[in-house]
């Protein structure tokens, strides 16, 4: 009982700081000021959707994926571990993590009329460091079923409040401030920064335990 308790709060809090939904109000603010309220609500709630899709497809081939390329899920560990130091990296320094959206991108996001799918579902909210974190803690839950509901209930909560922020976008700015959400993204850069390197061990640690194993 205690794993599941602990494998649960590290899910939901991974998932929350990856995906960082007060972080997306910003984003949101400057691609949708031509819009009016109820097409910018339109345009979040397909994100959502969108994102919620490409999430469930990894969650139920990533790992068929690794396997048909010999992938072992300890060597995923360590590559999404370092990956998502990376964008924990960003997060601490207050930089635009160039594994949720580059320049140019960001650039060409301004000229798009539907901006549903690119940027806000690829890669702001199901980007490469999330489609990792599903592969990674699926992989972790899968012999166990209430795991397997942590990790689900995890993913759809961070899905709810990116939601919920950005349709709330306009009142965060208001009363958070661009200074509140970049002091709680180094706070959540802190935990997600020390959850990457603990990714990364454990795949050090399977790792080490096969080859002795092997021998």
């Amino acid at each position: 009982m205690d794993t599941t308790f602990t494998f649960t709060i590290s899910a939901f809090v991974t998932f929350i700081t990856v995906i960082d939904p007060v972080g997306l109000a910003p984003v949101v603010v400057g691609l949708t000021s031509h819009f009016t309220n109820a097409q910018r609500n339109a345009i979040v709630a397909r994100a959502t959707f969108i994102s919620a899709g490409i999430i469930l497809f990894f969650a139920l081939v990533g790992r068929f994926l690794l396997d048909r390329l010999g992938i072992e899920l300890y060597a995923f560990n360590i590559a999404g571990g370092a990956l998502l130091f990376l964008v924990a990296v960003d997060m601490l320094f207050g930089r635009q993590s160039g594994t949720r959206e580059t320049k140019a991108e960001e650039e060409e996001a301004m000229t798009r009329e539907d901006i549903s799918v690119f940027p806000l579902a690829i890669p702001m909210i199901a980007g490469p460091g999330t489609i990792a974190t599903t592969i990674l803690y699926v992989g972790q839950a899968t012999p166990h079923p209430m795991n397997l509901l942590a990790v689900a209930g995890a993913i759809i909560s961070a899905l709810f409040l990116a939601w919920l922020a950005m349709r709330s976008c306009t009142w965060i700015i208001k009363h958070i401030g661009k200074t509140g959400i970049l002091v709680l993204s180094r706070i959540l850069g802190i935990l997600l920064a020390a959850l990457a390197i603990q990714f990364m061990l454990n795949g050090i640690a399977t790792y080490i335990q096969t080859a002795s194993f092997i021998k």
